[in-house]
Protein backbone atom coordinates (compact mmCIF):
# COMPACT_ATOMS: atom_id res chain seq x y z
CA UNK A 1 0.00 0.00 0.00
CA UNK A 2 1.59 3.09 -0.94
CA UNK A 3 2.53 5.57 1.67
CA UNK A 4 1.30 8.89 -0.42
CA UNK A 5 -1.92 6.77 -0.31
CA UNK A 6 -2.42 7.30 3.86
CA UNK A 7 -4.79 9.28 4.45
CA UNK A 8 -7.19 7.22 1.87
CA UNK A 9 -5.91 4.20 3.50
CA UNK A 10 -7.13 5.11 6.93
CA UNK A 11 -10.36 6.48 4.95
CA UNK A 12 -10.96 3.05 4.00
CA UNK A 13 -10.31 1.72 7.35
CA UNK A 14 -12.85 3.70 8.89
CA UNK A 15 -15.52 2.48 6.54
CA UNK A 16 -14.46 -1.20 7.39
CA UNK A 17 -13.69 -1.15 11.00
CA UNK A 18 -16.77 1.46 12.01
CA UNK A 19 -19.30 0.07 14.23
CA UNK A 20 -22.53 -0.40 11.47
CA UNK A 21 -23.24 1.94 9.52
CA UNK A 22 -24.50 4.62 12.35
CA UNK A 23 -20.93 5.59 12.35
CA UNK A 24 -19.98 5.10 8.38
CA UNK A 25 -22.87 7.72 7.46
CA UNK A 26 -22.47 10.15 10.66
CA UNK A 27 -25.94 8.29 12.19
CA UNK A 28 -25.92 8.87 15.80
CA UNK A 29 -25.19 5.27 18.11
CA UNK A 30 -26.61 4.57 21.27
CA UNK A 31 -24.27 3.79 24.45
CA UNK A 32 -25.85 0.65 24.39
CA UNK A 33 -24.82 -0.31 21.03
CA UNK A 34 -22.71 -3.49 20.46
CA UNK A 35 -23.02 -7.22 18.80
CA UNK A 36 -26.08 -8.86 19.74
CA UNK A 37 -26.50 -12.47 20.04
CA UNK A 38 -30.16 -12.59 18.57
CA UNK A 39 -30.05 -13.00 15.13
CA UNK A 40 -31.50 -10.10 12.93
CA UNK A 41 -34.37 -11.24 11.26
CA UNK A 42 -34.46 -9.20 8.20
CA UNK A 43 -30.94 -9.64 7.38
CA UNK A 44 -31.13 -13.55 7.71
CA UNK A 45 -34.13 -13.62 5.18
CA UNK A 46 -31.85 -10.94 2.81
CA UNK A 47 -28.77 -13.82 3.14
CA UNK A 48 -31.22 -16.76 2.54
CA UNK A 49 -32.51 -14.99 -0.77
CA UNK A 50 -28.99 -14.56 -2.17
CA UNK A 51 -28.10 -18.47 -1.38
CA UNK A 52 -31.41 -19.04 -3.11
CA UNK A 53 -30.43 -16.29 -5.99
CA UNK A 54 -34.14 -15.18 -5.31
CA UNK A 55 -33.87 -11.20 -7.37
CA UNK A 56 -37.48 -10.81 -6.87
CA UNK A 57 -37.43 -11.64 -2.89
CA UNK A 58 -34.38 -9.27 -2.70
CA UNK A 59 -35.51 -6.34 -4.13
CA UNK A 60 -38.81 -6.12 -1.84
CA UNK A 61 -36.00 -6.01 1.01
CA UNK A 62 -34.40 -2.74 -0.69
CA UNK A 63 -36.14 0.53 0.35
CA UNK A 64 -37.94 2.89 -2.39
CA UNK A 65 -38.90 5.90 -0.20
CA UNK A 66 -36.18 6.68 0.48
CA UNK A 67 -34.25 5.30 -2.51
CA UNK A 68 -31.82 2.51 -0.79
CA UNK A 69 -28.12 4.25 -0.87
CA UNK A 70 -25.78 1.64 -2.31
CA UNK A 71 -21.89 2.07 -2.27
CA UNK A 72 -19.42 0.14 -3.53
CA UNK A 73 -15.36 0.18 -3.87
CA UNK A 74 -15.87 1.22 -7.56
CA UNK A 75 -18.37 3.92 -6.40
CA UNK A 76 -22.44 4.50 -6.22
CA UNK A 77 -24.72 2.05 -7.80
CA UNK A 78 -28.57 1.07 -7.75
CA UNK A 79 -30.38 -1.80 -6.03
CA UNK A 80 -30.75 -3.56 -9.62
CA UNK A 81 -26.65 -3.55 -9.62
CA UNK A 82 -26.59 -4.47 -6.11
CA UNK A 83 -29.46 -7.16 -6.24
CA UNK A 84 -27.10 -8.29 -9.38
CA UNK A 85 -23.91 -8.47 -7.67
CA UNK A 86 -25.52 -10.27 -5.02
CA UNK A 87 -27.19 -12.60 -7.45
CA UNK A 88 -24.14 -12.79 -9.86
CA UNK A 89 -21.91 -14.65 -7.37
CA UNK A 90 -24.37 -18.34 -7.97
CA UNK A 91 -23.63 -19.00 -4.09
CA UNK A 92 -22.86 -22.18 -3.58
CA UNK A 93 -22.47 -21.62 0.13
CA UNK A 94 -22.09 -18.46 2.14
CA UNK A 95 -20.64 -18.26 5.82
CA UNK A 96 -21.33 -14.98 7.19
CA UNK A 97 -19.47 -13.56 10.12
CA UNK A 98 -21.61 -10.99 12.10
CA UNK A 99 -19.03 -7.85 13.59
CA UNK A 100 -21.54 -5.90 14.56
CA UNK A 101 -25.52 -6.27 14.59
CA UNK A 102 -26.59 -2.62 16.28
CA UNK A 103 -29.10 0.06 16.37
CA UNK A 104 -28.59 3.02 16.30
CA UNK A 105 -31.39 4.54 16.76
CA UNK A 106 -35.11 2.99 17.35
CA UNK A 107 -36.39 1.50 14.26
CA UNK A 108 -33.28 1.07 12.76
CA UNK A 109 -30.52 -1.42 12.79
CA UNK A 110 -26.84 -1.59 11.83
CA UNK A 111 -25.14 -4.99 10.21
CA UNK A 112 -21.52 -5.17 9.53
CA UNK A 113 -20.87 -8.39 8.19
CA UNK A 114 -18.17 -10.78 6.11
CA UNK A 115 -19.44 -13.13 3.80
CA UNK A 116 -17.48 -16.20 3.05
CA UNK A 117 -18.41 -17.24 -0.77
CA UNK A 118 -17.82 -20.15 -2.68
CA UNK A 119 -18.91 -19.35 -6.26
CA UNK A 120 -18.06 -21.14 -9.32
CA UNK A 121 -19.22 -18.02 -11.52
CA UNK A 122 -15.84 -17.11 -12.63
CA UNK A 123 -15.76 -20.68 -14.09
CA UNK A 124 -13.89 -22.86 -10.82
CA UNK A 125 -14.56 -23.04 -7.65
CA UNK A 126 -13.62 -19.87 -5.75
CA UNK A 127 -13.80 -18.38 -2.07
CA UNK A 128 -14.06 -14.94 -1.75
CA UNK A 129 -14.75 -12.59 0.96
CA UNK A 130 -16.95 -9.35 1.06
CA UNK A 131 -17.49 -6.98 3.80
CA UNK A 132 -20.60 -4.75 3.93
CA UNK A 133 -22.24 -2.48 6.27
CA UNK A 134 -25.93 -2.76 6.02
CA UNK A 135 -28.27 0.31 7.75
CA UNK A 136 -31.99 -1.41 7.96
CA UNK A 137 -34.85 0.63 8.50
CA UNK A 138 -38.63 0.18 9.56
CA UNK A 139 -41.07 1.25 7.31
CA UNK A 140 -44.58 0.92 8.20
CA UNK A 141 -44.08 -1.94 10.30
CA UNK A 142 -41.60 -3.73 7.17
CA UNK A 143 -37.74 -3.58 7.73
CA UNK A 144 -35.70 -2.38 4.75
CA UNK A 145 -32.52 -1.98 3.52
CA UNK A 146 -31.78 1.65 3.18
CA UNK A 147 -27.96 2.10 2.83
CA UNK A 148 -25.04 -0.47 2.36
CA UNK A 149 -21.11 -0.30 1.67
CA UNK A 150 -20.03 -2.98 0.13
CA UNK A 151 -15.97 -3.71 -0.51
CA UNK A 152 -14.71 -5.06 -3.42
CA UNK A 153 -14.20 -9.45 -3.33
CA UNK A 154 -11.11 -10.54 -1.81
CA UNK A 155 -9.79 -14.05 -1.80
CA UNK A 156 -7.82 -13.28 1.30
CA UNK A 157 -9.90 -12.79 4.49
CA UNK A 158 -10.55 -9.08 5.28
CA UNK A 159 -10.36 -7.57 8.67
CA UNK A 160 -13.95 -6.69 10.05
CA UNK A 161 -12.91 -5.42 14.01
CA UNK A 162 -10.18 -3.79 15.83
CA UNK A 163 -6.86 -5.00 14.40
CA UNK A 164 -3.95 -5.76 16.44
CA UNK A 165 -0.70 -4.03 16.36
CA UNK A 166 0.95 -6.42 14.01
CA UNK A 167 4.50 -3.98 13.85
CA UNK A 168 5.95 -3.06 17.47
CA UNK A 169 6.89 0.73 18.02
CA UNK A 170 9.53 -0.38 20.60
CA UNK A 171 10.68 -2.98 18.30
CA UNK A 172 14.43 -3.34 16.96
CA UNK A 173 14.10 -4.33 13.91
CA UNK A 174 18.09 -4.71 13.29
CA UNK A 175 18.42 -6.78 15.97
CA UNK A 176 15.17 -9.02 15.92
CA UNK A 177 16.71 -9.75 11.95
CA UNK A 178 20.24 -10.91 13.79
CA UNK A 179 18.28 -12.93 16.12
CA UNK A 180 15.96 -14.49 13.57
CA UNK A 181 19.08 -15.26 11.16
CA UNK A 182 20.94 -17.36 14.09
CA UNK A 183 17.84 -19.20 14.80
CA UNK A 184 17.02 -19.48 11.04
CA UNK A 185 20.76 -21.14 10.40
CA UNK A 186 20.25 -23.36 13.61
CA UNK A 187 17.05 -24.74 12.91
CA UNK A 188 17.50 -24.67 8.96
CA UNK A 189 15.13 -22.30 8.20
CA UNK A 190 14.91 -19.08 5.72
CA UNK A 191 14.23 -15.16 7.14
CA UNK A 192 11.22 -13.59 5.99
CA UNK A 193 10.88 -9.99 6.48
CA UNK A 194 7.40 -8.09 6.12
CA UNK A 195 7.97 -4.94 5.69
CA UNK A 196 4.64 -2.65 6.74
CA UNK A 197 2.66 -0.30 9.47
CA UNK A 198 -0.08 -1.21 11.57
CA UNK A 199 -1.90 1.98 9.74
CA UNK A 200 -1.62 -0.37 6.28
CA UNK A 201 -5.05 -2.40 5.18
CA UNK A 202 -3.26 -5.08 3.29
CA UNK A 203 -0.59 -5.22 5.96
CA UNK A 204 -3.70 -6.47 8.38
CA UNK A 205 -5.07 -9.06 5.08
CA UNK A 206 -1.81 -10.21 4.50
CA UNK A 207 -0.81 -11.43 8.16
CA UNK A 208 -4.75 -12.68 8.16
CA UNK A 209 -3.05 -14.94 5.06
CA UNK A 210 -0.18 -15.86 7.33
CA UNK A 211 -3.08 -17.92 10.05
CA UNK A 212 -4.19 -19.86 7.46
CA UNK A 213 -3.43 -23.01 8.50
CA UNK A 214 -2.13 -23.94 4.56
CA UNK A 215 0.28 -21.36 5.17
CA UNK A 216 1.02 -21.20 8.66
CA UNK A 217 2.36 -25.01 8.82
CA UNK A 218 4.76 -23.24 5.56
CA UNK A 219 5.94 -20.65 7.20
CA UNK A 220 6.18 -22.57 10.93
CA UNK A 221 8.18 -25.12 9.06
CA UNK A 222 10.46 -23.34 6.92
CA UNK A 223 10.34 -19.68 7.64
CA UNK A 224 11.59 -17.52 11.01
CA UNK A 225 9.31 -14.06 10.42
CA UNK A 226 9.90 -10.58 11.42
CA UNK A 227 7.50 -7.82 10.93
CA UNK A 228 9.74 -4.92 10.22
CA UNK A 229 8.00 -1.60 10.84
CA UNK A 230 8.13 1.75 8.78
CA UNK A 231 5.62 4.13 10.75
CA UNK A 232 4.58 6.39 8.79
CA UNK A 233 7.10 6.44 5.75
CA UNK A 234 10.32 7.62 8.67
CA UNK A 235 11.45 4.17 10.08
CA UNK A 236 13.91 1.87 8.84
CA UNK A 237 14.40 3.21 5.87
CA UNK A 238 17.93 1.92 5.73
CA UNK A 239 16.79 -1.98 6.06
CA UNK A 240 14.40 -1.08 3.31
CA UNK A 241 17.66 0.17 1.15
CA UNK A 242 20.17 -2.45 2.43
CA UNK A 243 17.48 -5.49 1.36
CA UNK A 244 16.44 -3.61 -2.26
CA UNK A 245 12.76 -3.01 -1.05
CA UNK A 246 11.85 -0.07 -3.21
CA UNK A 247 9.61 2.36 -0.91
CA UNK A 248 8.25 3.80 -3.51
CA UNK A 249 6.90 0.30 -4.61
CA UNK A 250 4.39 0.14 -1.51
CA UNK A 251 3.83 -2.09 1.28
CA UNK A 252 3.09 -5.00 2.66
CA UNK A 253 6.54 -5.65 1.24
CA UNK A 254 8.43 -8.99 1.32
CA UNK A 255 12.41 -10.27 1.84
CA UNK A 256 13.64 -13.28 2.28
CA UNK A 257 17.21 -14.17 4.02
CA UNK A 258 18.97 -17.50 4.40
CA UNK A 259 20.10 -18.27 7.60
CA UNK A 260 23.57 -16.51 7.00
CA UNK A 261 22.09 -13.19 6.51
CA UNK A 262 22.03 -13.55 2.37
CA UNK A 263 19.52 -11.70 0.76
CA UNK A 264 17.74 -13.97 -1.71
CA UNK A 265 14.57 -12.50 -2.98
CA UNK A 266 13.40 -8.56 -2.26
CA UNK A 267 10.16 -7.39 -4.01
CA UNK A 268 11.13 -5.08 -6.40
CA UNK A 269 7.54 -4.20 -7.92
CA UNK A 270 4.94 -4.25 -5.08
CA UNK A 271 3.93 -7.69 -6.15
CA UNK A 272 2.29 -7.98 -2.37
CA UNK A 273 1.13 -3.93 -1.82
CA UNK A 274 -2.34 -4.87 -2.91
CA UNK A 275 -2.71 -8.37 -0.77
CA UNK A 276 -6.28 -8.41 -0.58
CA UNK A 277 -6.17 -9.25 -4.78
CA UNK A 278 -4.02 -12.25 -4.23
CA UNK A 279 -5.68 -15.57 -3.26
CA UNK A 280 -4.05 -18.10 -0.93
CA UNK A 281 -2.78 -20.27 -3.75
CA UNK A 282 -0.43 -17.33 -4.67
CA UNK A 283 1.12 -17.63 -1.34
CA UNK A 284 1.68 -21.00 -0.88
CA UNK A 285 3.49 -21.03 -4.12
CA UNK A 286 5.63 -17.93 -3.13
CA UNK A 287 6.30 -19.53 0.56
CA UNK A 288 7.56 -22.91 -1.12
CA UNK A 289 9.62 -21.25 -3.70
CA UNK A 290 11.66 -19.99 -1.34
CA UNK A 291 11.28 -21.88 1.71
CA UNK A 292 14.23 -24.08 0.69
CA UNK A 293 15.14 -27.60 1.17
Amino acid sequence: MNVRRISLVILGRAIVLAVGLGACFGQPTSAASGKSDTPFAPFEQWKSMVLAADAGGLKVLYSINPVARIVTASGEVDTDAAIHYWVGLKARSMKVVIAQSTSPQPGKHAVLFQAEVLTAATGTEKTFYITEDQLWQQQDQQWRLVMSKRTEASRLRQPTSDTKNIYRADANAHAEIKEAAEKGAKEHKRVLLVFGANWCYDCHVLDLAFQRPDIASILGASFEVVHVDIGQGEKNQDLMKDYGVPMERGIPALAVLDGNGKLLYSQKNGEFEKARALGPEDLVEFLNKWKGL
